[in-house]
């Protein structure tokens, strides 16, 4: 879990374009971000695994 701190800065629009930090929005985890659902890779493999996100499932074969 990221501090308040950090994300609060990190929502802030940067001086340069290049130094935007994508994070997850649930726990404001920066590292394994999937941009597609907007989650950390944590984040994202609980709520699939609760059912959460649609059209998610667990794959087996």
């Amino acid at each position: 879990m990221a501090k308040a701190s950090v994300i609060a800065r990190s929502k802030k629009t940067p001086k340069y374009s290049t130094r935007a930090v994508l994070r997850c929005f649930k726990c404001g985890r920066k590292r394994g971000y999937i941009r597609k659902f907007g989650l950390c890779r944590i984040c994202f493999r609980e709520m699939a695994g609760k059912g959460e996100i649609p059209g998610v499932t667990k794959s087996s074969w």
